[in-house]
């Protein structure tokens, strides 16, 4: 995905999830291990936000085992280096077709 479209898509990620009632936290958070494109918490839950999007296939596909480990590093990074009392998940947000859908706890 260009970087333009992935920048699209996390806008209207950020669109859907504040329309939702989440507050966003953070954008792109760089780590050694990867990326967080969204940190959002709602309600006392912080969610870890991975966005996925796609036209001629299903985007979540694209969050491979590997990907999966690099998320999980990212997240664990965060949390040692911010003071983070809330319970948190890693969720993904799929955009297809310019729908939404979020997956809370893509790790179970």
């Amino acid at each position: 995905m260009s970087r333009q479209k992935g920048a699209r898509a996390e806008h209207m990620a950020c669109l859907f999830l504040e329309q939702n009632g989440f507050e966003i936290i953070e954008r792109n958070f760089f780590a050694r291990f990867g990326e967080i494109d969204i940190i959002a918490k709602k309600g006392n839950m912080l969610h870890f936000i991975e966005v996925k999007s796609g036209k001629n296939f299903e985007p979540i596909y694209n969050i491979t085992p590997t990907k999966l480990k690099k998320l999980i590093l990212a997240i664990r990074f965060y949390l040692s280096t911010h003071d983070v009392r809330e319970d948190y998940c890693l969720d993904a947000l799929i955009i297809k077709d310019d729908i939404c859908e979020l997956i809370e706890n893509i790790t179970l």
